[in-house]
């Protein structure tokens, strides 16, 4: 940690430091390092509350460990390769950077969670992990990382074109605090379209289309999700929108997500694509603009008649989680649309 070997005895010390005499990030880490030597083999985490509230996760520490092997396998991290964590320690993402530095033989160094998390580093760390709004507004200094994994939120086609020729490996990942940090992984420095399952996990889809996923060395079941994805092959999948989302509009059945990415570049505020009661189509899609103040002029020539919205709600401030996720519901609330 910061540079400093420590044992468990002196973790523990350094833990009740964090916690009497930190800051608000410090005093977290300190939290869960405790939790993470104590004699329990069980952890509690919750989800990030993005697709509804946030939900208890019990876990195990022996999956943490295999998750975060199965991190260091993927990416050849090895004892003394230098990490870098600015995510709240409050989610699973940074208790994973924790993790990974206990079980790899990482050195840790930790900073203040901020939008802009690389503009003050002064030296170069072998790993990190940002959400995409972090990683938006560090594209200049992404030369001090020389892998850097992406999680919490798809990532804007926008953004991925100002990821090409960067000079790091970038790699989005996909997963969800239940599967214990990512899964699958999509190295978009080669412009990959697709995602590539670790090893030791299984895929599939049921009847909608969502994905299933098999980690028998993370979690005793199955877990079925509400991704739609297509398959690709046994291994790899590409991620088309969230199910609990769709939108049938008159019969046809619209994915909001495939709208969205639609539109990108054509709107300079966030926007998300959802839905509103309609007594002709049954749902009639609707956009939700971050703006006080209303555009001029929307084209929406790009998407099919069919799918245009056919009305634009604005709302000052959208709703998101730590990880700039937003929130879709609780958003929506602030237009009056549930």
């Amino acid at each position: 940690m910061e540079g400093v070997f420590y044992d468990a005895i002196g973790l523990l010390k350094l833990a009740d430091w964090y916690i009497k005499e930190g800051v608000d990030y410090q005093v977290s880490l300190g939290v869960f390092i405790k939790q993470w030597i104590d004699s329990d083999t069980l952890l509690s985490l919750y989800t990030s509350g993005s697709t509804g509230k946030p939900k208890l996760v019990v876990m195990s520490k022996q999956a943490m460990v295999n998750s975060a092997t199965a991190t260091g396998d993927y990416f050849k991290l090895k004892a003394g390769n230098s990490a870098l964590s600015c995510l709240p320690f409050d989610y699973i993402a940074a208790k994973m950077m924790f993790v990974r530095a206990y079980v790899l033989g990482l050195e840790l160094y930790c900073i203040k969670p901020s939008s802009s998390p690389l503009k003050t580093l002064k030296r170069g760390y072998d790993f990190c992990a940002l959400v995409p709004l972090q990683l938006e507004n560090s594209v200049e200094q992404l030369q001090l990382i020389k892998t850097l994994i992406v999680g919490g939120a798809p990532l804007s086609e926008g953004l991925k074109n100002k990821l090409k020729g960067a000079p790091v490996n970038i790699y989005e990942t996909f997963g969800m605090t239940e599967t214990v940090s990512h899964i699958a992984v999509k190295n978009i420095s080669n412009s990959a379209t697709v995602f590539e399952v670790l090893p030791s996990v299984s895929i599939g889809v049921d009847t909608r289309n969502c994905l299933w996923i098999e980690a028998p060395q993370i979690v005793a079941t199955k877990i079925q999700t509400n991704d739609v994805v297509n398959l690709i092959s046994k291994t790899t999948f590409e991620w088309v929108g969230r199910f609990d989302t769709i939108i049938n509009s008159g019969g046809i059945k619209i994915t909001p997500e495939q709208l969205e990415q639609q539109l990108e570049g054509f709107i300079e505020n966030r926007f998300f694509i959802a839905s509103q009661k309609d007594n002709v189509l049954g749902n009639a899609v609707v956009i939700v603009i971050e703006s006080s103040t209303p555009y001029k002029t929307l084209n929406f020539e790009v998407l099919e008649p069919n799918k245009r919205p056919k009305d634009i709600y604005y709302v000052d401030k959208f709703v998101e989680t730590v990880s700039g996720k937003i929130k879709r519901q609780e958003t929506l609330k602030l237009a009056r649309l549930v």
